[in-house]
């Protein structure tokens, strides 16, 4: 079975350093914000006690624990963030919840205003 849960948040960046041959050509090199979307996929076997693949309460604490990390943040200033792609950022996640939850198995990262998803199978 595989158990799903998200969060939103929203966070500053920029990427200053993406087009080499003209620095700042692009307007993600300036300091801008987005409404991020976090999904986490989790597998694993039912338990026959709980019922549960993982509690979703532990899920919650986790990424509420993410959500005071990133929300409202300038996420370049981030230890492991300093190039906040949506690539990095799913790494960056997936890096802190799989000590804690040895099923995941996938990290969304989207921007909807933008229509980008980046997905972390790991």
């Amino acid at each position: 079975m595989r158990i799903i849960k998200s969060m939103s948040f929203d966070a500053a960046h920029f990427l200053d350093d993406c087009d080499q041959a003209e620095p700042n050509a692009r307007p993600y090199a300036r300091m801008h914000g987005h409404s991020f979307q976090l999904e986490v996929m989790i597998e694993g076997e039912q338990s026959e006690d709980t019922g549960w693949v993982v509690d979703f309460g532990d899920v919650n604490d986790a990424l509420a624990e993410l959500h005071t990390a990133l929300d409202h943040r300038l996420l370049n200033e981030i230890e492991g963030l300093e190039r906040p792609t949506l690539e990095n950022i799913c790494r960056w996640v997936a890096d802190r919840l799989k000590p804690r939850f040895p099923g995941l198995v996938q990290v969304r990262v989207s921007r909807p205003s933008n229509g980008e998803t980046c997905i972390h199978d790991l």
